[in-house]
């Protein structure tokens, strides 16, 4: 192939390197020139163009890619068709993704003109989604390289996704005096929902004492009828002699590996009984958060086998993010009366309910709503009050002249909550533990509320959620520790960071202030009855 500047008189059949007009008639970048269109181009005074002119050998791009893609075997994969010189690859079901790292590898060795990607290795993945893509970079590669690569293919399966089955599975759960049957309750529904997302069904539990024998007699009655046993012990693994593994093997069984180099889920005990496995699960598997139990659990869903070489292999990568809720983490948080809590508070939205003036500018006692609210934040435990500003910032600037505060710009108000909450977040220092959300508009929220949530957010370790409350219903404001800062800066839309709680596990403190936590004023109406005056 050559490329580069040609005259349009030679120009016929070659590759058009960048999108270019001819009048009113304009060629796209990739255009293979007529005769026809050459003419054009004379005609509109066009003398050379910049393109790839084909040698009797090459392939073009889309040609090159959906040869190299039709040599591959793959299964449970879909090849969509070429298009600029890639074939993307997209999985036919939700499950796991696994590649020969030595063939990929091997066909990016040939030339950089023709480069494969895929997902990584036992990746999860759901129905539809991407996990591999041929691409040429060029316009057209020699038709031998493209060769030299189905050669590379022709050894067998590159990748596939393994698709999940819907596996039966029996749970126990172990209890020591103290244990809470709410926190096995929780571990129920977060077993179902991590099986819920492969098709599986959670058929049956039993509670047994944490004691050899009745686990081993437990797990013998569950691996009858399922194709999985899940054991959550009360008591933390502490030797490979210790109840879950000793009670594998009381019943019959093998413990295949007890431990792993994940973290979290170091303790987790692999074992089978009469082909059924058996699963120790670690302590951190009673969170939805992701830990080496759902490494496991999904391969062995997806019909993979889990040797003990394979757990030994997990350790590159095997360093998850922590969990604020674990007893011991990994690094000592500093000391309780030391955390700093920053406030965000929101003042960017529309007042669109209002139907047109700005909320945050209504009087209460003769002072601008934002004003109160932001002079209260001033006077509470907190480090620091980020204020948050959008629709009329100028104005809402105004109304907070003279305040120790730091403004954050959202350009992208109108987009919704998400992107004030981005903004705020962003703008705290390295040494705040927890970000406390507070709206503008609650006229009720005193210093003295905000101090209680701050105090139980100390009190706590800085791990957990504290949110306001009255008389059981949650309200607002909400003070959210530093783990959920990077999944904030992920949110979209008028989305708020509530999914984000859930979604994580975390403790939530509710810490009752009074009526305060559930007045806010988006309506004239609710202004008005909680005392305020609307300016134009």
């Amino acid at each position: 192939m050559r490329f580069g500047p040609i005259p349009i008189e030679a120009a016929e059949g070659a590759v058009l390197a960048h999108a270019t007009a001819a009048g009113e008639r304009r060629f796209r970048k990739a255009h293979r020139l007529s005769a026809e269109d050459v003419s054009l181009l004379k005609a509109a005074g066009v003398t050379q163009v910049v393109a790839a002119v084909l040698a009797p050998g090459d392939l073009g791009e889309d040609a090159a890619a959906q040869k190299i893609a039709e040599s591959m075997a793959f299964t449970g994969i879909e090849a969509r068709p070429a298009a600029t010189g890639r074939v993307n690859l997209h999985a036919e079901a939700a499950g796991i993704f696994t590649v020969d790292a030595a063939v990929i590898d091997a066909i990016n060795a040939i030339d950089p003109a023709i480069t494969i990607a895929t997902l990584a290795q036992h990746a999860p993945v759901e129905k539809g989604q991407m996990v591999a893509t041929v691409k040429i970079i060029p316009f057209a590669v020699a038709s031998a390289l493209v060769d030299a690569v189905t050669k590379v293919c022709a050894g067998g399966e590159v990748f596939a996704v393994n698709a999940y089955r819907p596996v039966r599975v029996g749970v126990i759960q172990t209890v020591l005096p103290g244990i809470k049957p709410t926190v096995l309750d929780k571990t129920l529904r977060v077993t179902e929902a991590r099986l819920a997302r492969s098709g599986g069904t959670l058929t049956a539990e039993r509670r047994t004492p944490h004691e050899i024998a009745p686990v081993a007699e437990a797990t013998i009655a569950l691996a009858r009828d399922n194709d999985m046993v899940v054991i959550f012990g009360a008591s933390a693994m502490s030797d490979f002699a210790d109840v879950v593994p000793a009670a594998i093997e009381k019943a019959g069984g093998t413990v295949t590996r007890a431990g792993m180099p994940v973290d979290p889920g170091n303790l987790l005990v692999l074992g089978a009984l009469g082909g059924k496995r058996i699963i120790g699960a670690p302590g951190c598997a009673r969170s939805p958060r992701e830990n080496g139990f759902d490494w496991v659990l999904d391969r062995l869903i997806a019909g993979l086998d889990v040797t003990a070489r394979d757990i030994a292999g997990m350790g590159v990568g095997g360093l998850l993010m922590e969990i604020p809720t674990r007893p011991q983490p990994r690094e000592p948080l500093p000391a309780k009366t030391r955390l700093k809590v920053g406030i965000v508070l929101l003042a960017a939205g529309r007042s669109s309910r209002m139907g047109g003036p700005n909320k945050l500018m209504a009087l209460f006692d003769g002072q601008a709503l934002v004003r109160r609210t932001v002079e209260r934040t001033l006077a509470s435990k907190a480090s620091g009050t980020i204020v948050v500003t959008g629709h009329q910032r100028e104005r809402v600037r105004g109304a907070l002249s003279g305040l120790d505060v730091t403004f954050a710009d959202n350009p992208d108000f109108a987009e919704g909550l998400s992107s004030s909450l981005k903004a705020g977040i962003a703008y705290l220092p390295q040494d705040i533990a927890g970000a406390m959300i507070v709206l503008g508009d609650m006229p009720g929220i005193s210093p003295a509320d905000l101090d209680r949530m701050i105090d139980a957010f100390r009190a706590a370790g800085g791990n957990s959620v504290v949110r306001a409350s009255h008389e059981g219903k949650r309200g607002n404001p909400v003070l959210l520790p530093r783990s959920l800062f990077t999944a904030i800066g992920r949110l979209e839309g008028d989305t708020g960071a509530r999914h984000l709680i859930e979604a994580e596990g975390l403790e939530v403190i509710d810490v009752e202030i009074g009526e305060g936590a559930l007045v806010d004023v988006d309506t004239r109406e609710a202004l008005e009855g909680a005392g305020g005056v609307l300016q134009d």
